[in-house]
């Protein structure tokens, strides 16, 4: 599609085409918003040296060519000038009413705060933005055709900014217009920052496109001629043209596909549009009779839509002289949602809650809203919502059968959340097509998903790794996030109670006045989130401790009891990778900002050289009577080569119980090599059962403890 360059828009033309859809009191309404913006934009400049007021006036324009509604229409005209001008929102809603001041609220961005980067700024205000379009989808449309007339009119502005905004259009509002179905914006959004972002490439792919097109033009008609004559002689009525590929789309192709611009172009697109869905299916049936389909090459979009609602049957064909022909088959309005996608809803004026373009985009809204509810920052947000803008879906079915839609390369853990949270949250394993299946693998469309879920269990940190659904991603990290917090206060609780155990002191014996006092020194406002910054090691225990012994004048009585670890699974307790500790091994630990207690091995000379430096940072530490758990040791293993020792080694490990995490091979010599081999075990003993059954092989020459 050729990019839509911006005409000048008067105001008396722009009126009379409202009038060709609007009451004249709602055509009024809109005039009157201009004469407002107008008024408020007085002396204010674009950088192209226009008027301020020409934005507004094309963005409504934008959207009058949607058909859109006259409070869209207000909006726009009025969308900068909470933003620009001293005019509040409540000085709007007393003008023009609370709708089109919310509106306008949504679309504008946050001038008032600080922000550390224009990244941060950037995602804060995106997140605003999220929170309007889960009251009032119009925001987002209003949004995309501010940026769209923006994107038009980049000329004026800087190289940098313009790559700048048009790798945030390209990044952010392009895939948005994608999922609410909006491909004409979609297409246009993405050519013009396919020329702002790469100029020459994009003047020399538009100078070969036009060389090209004049040779296929004899072509194209012949295979479009030889389909409506096909589809005619089978008493199908349909409109049959020929698609036009635009340049962002050839540029991702040969860049994706490693293909050259001639291989590209030897692909023919078509578009049949017929009336009805049953004459979708014979269309399909008869241009297969006329050309051999391509296997593997058919997609039914119209029995089970794409996330956004878009609707066609695609099939790739075998032209007369070996070139392939795609093809899209779709009715009237599955073409008109293809390409308006929800604002189709407005164009059709449809008061149908269920219809199709805009019940997805509201489930797709509440989705996001859902990710920002549990995001911990602005750009956490952004960056999850971005997944979540994925323009390739998977489609896989329940077990009762119900259609989930995931990103593709989604695994079970995503199909999970995507059900429900609580589902993710507890999830353990997954049977596909009936089968038990690792929670990582890869879903394809079509299979069948069926969750296996526990109330013990919970989210695997391990997870991040392979979730792709922004969803899954926010909700993980949410748990994380609030079990970390948890574990901190916990930990916190206990060291510092065992710091005040040698004044008789404990925190459930603090009074109130104490607490209060204490907080009030510390510059916090909560117990809890003192307790917290101890427990990730940000503030020693001792010296709150002896702030508090003060207070009340106690001495030291006795030397503190040790804090007791009886598993590997807490948070806010690291195990050192210095000298990886084991139960069974003499300990002590040390406090480190956003690590909590950091445990290492009594005789590691880290642990040393902490002591002292930062005696005060260290913490008496033990194993409890019985420890359950894994933990993460290494060994080195010397070894005189020898045809399949490494795989005996890791047999003989593997017969003790015990989990191979990795395994390294250092060559010494041409008779000799050393292997170092990063295990779990349960204790000492467990270890020394492992070096003891390695030990007896023959090439074995020396088996040690390893330290990083």
């Amino acid at each position: 599609m050729p990019v839509i360059m911006p005409v000048a828009v008067n105001l008396e033309r722009f009126s009379h085409h409202l009038a060709s859809y609007l009451d004249a009191d709602q055509v009024n309404l809109v005039r009157r918003s201009y004469f407002y913006a107008e008024q408020a934009h007085e002396g204010q400049r674009r950088s192209s040296g226009e008027p301020y007021v020409t934005h507004p006036l094309h963005v409504a324009n934008i959207l009058s060519e949607m058909y859109m509604d006259h409070q869209s229409l207000m909006a726009a005209m009025l969308h900068d000038v909470i933003e620009d001008t001293a005019i509040n929102k409540m000085a709007l809603a007393a003008q023009f009413g609370d709708t089109v001041a919310d509106l306008v609220d949504g679309v504008s961005k946050l001038t008032q705060m600080e922000f550390e980067s224009q990244a941060e700024k950037e995602a804060e205000n995106f997140r605003k933005m999220t929170l309007a379009m889960a009251k009032d989808i119009r925001v987002i449309l209003v949004k995309l055709s501010d940026r769209l007339h923006n994107m038009r009119t980049l000329g004026a502005l800087r190289p940098e900014k313009k790559r700048r905004i048009a790798k945030q259009t390209l990044e952010i509002y392009a895939p948005i217009a994608a999922r609410l179905g909006m491909n004409d914006i979609r297409i246009e959004f993405e050519d013009l920052c396919f020329q702002a972002i790469y100029p020459m490439r994009a003047r020399r792919l538009e100078a070969a496109l036009k060389s090209v097109r004049g040779h296929r033009k004899e072509l194209v008609e012949t295979i479009r001629s030889d389909i409506s004559s096909r589809l005619e002689r089978d008493n199908i009525t349909a409109n049959v043209t020929g698609r036009e590929k635009h340049l962002f789309s050839i540029y991702s192709k040969m860049r994706s596909k490693k293909k050259s611009f001639k291989e590209i172009m030897d692909v023919h697109a078509f578009r049949i549009v017929v009336d009805s869905v049953d004459e979708c299916y014979r269309a399909l049936g008869s241009i297969h009779n006329l050309y051999k389909p391509i296997p593997g090459e058919f997609k039914d979009y119209i029995a089970i839509p794409k996330a956004n609602g878009y609707q066609s049957l695609h099939t790739v064909l075998v032209g007369l002289h070996g070139q392939p022909i795609e093809v899209q088959i779709r009715t009237q309005d599955m073409n008109a949602l293809a390409n308006q996608g929800i604002a189709a809803h407005w164009l059709y004026k449809s008061d149908d809650q269920d219809y199709v373009g805009h019940a997805r985009a509201r489930k797709w809204v509440s989705g996001l809203l859902e990710i920002q509810q549990q995001a911990g920052n602005s750009l956490e947000f952004i960056e999850n919502a971005k997944i979540d803008l994925f323009p390739d879906e998977v489609y896989v079915f329940s077990p009762k059968g119900k259609i989930v839609e995931l990103p593709a390369g989604a695994t079970a853990v995503d199909f999970a959340y995507a059900v429900h949270t609580d589902i993710g949250n507890h999830c353990i394993a997954c049977r596909v097509n009936d089968r038990l299946a690792p929670l990582s693998r890869q879903l394809q469309s079509g299979e069948r998903v069926a969750i296996i879920t526990s109330e013990a269990a919970q989210p695997n940190p391990n997870w991040l790794k392979f979730v792709v659904s922004g969803k899954a991603r926010s909700a993980i990290r949410h748990f994380l996030k609030n079990q970390r917090h948890n574990q901190s206060v916990e930990l916190g609780a206990r060291m510092l109670d065992q710091s005040l155990e040698p004044y008789t002191l404990s925190l459930d014996s603090l009074s109130t006045e104490q607490v209060d006092g204490l907080l009030a020194a510390c510059k916090l406002d909560t117990l809890e989130g003192l307790l917290e910054e101890i427990g990730l090691g940000q503030r020693p225990p001792h010296t709150i401790a002896q702030m508090l012994a003060a207070s009340e004048g106690a001495n030291a009585h006795h030397n503190t009891a040790p804090l007791v670890i009886d598993s590997p699974d807490a948070v806010v307790i690291t195990f050192a990778r210095c000298c990886r500790p084991i139960p069974g091994d003499t300990i002590a630990a040390h406090t480190s900002a956003g690590k909590g207690l950091v445990v290492h091995q009594e005789s590691c000379r880290n642990l040393t050289e902490i002591r002292n430096s930062k005696p005060e940072s260290i913490s008496p530490i033990s194993w409890a009577e019985h420890v359950s758990g894994e933990y993460v040791v290494g060994l080195r293993v010397e070894v005189a080569s020898e045809r399949g020792i490494i795989a005996n080694i890791a047999t003989r490990v593997s017969e003790q119980g015990a989990g191979i995490e990795k395994l390294q091979v250092n060559e010494r010599d041409a008779q000799n090599m050393v292997i170092l081999i990063t295990l779990t075990v349960s204790n000492r003993k467990h270890l020394a059962n492992i070096m003891r059954r390695i030990r007896v092989m023959s090439p074995v020459i020396r088996v040690t403890r390893s330290k990083n």
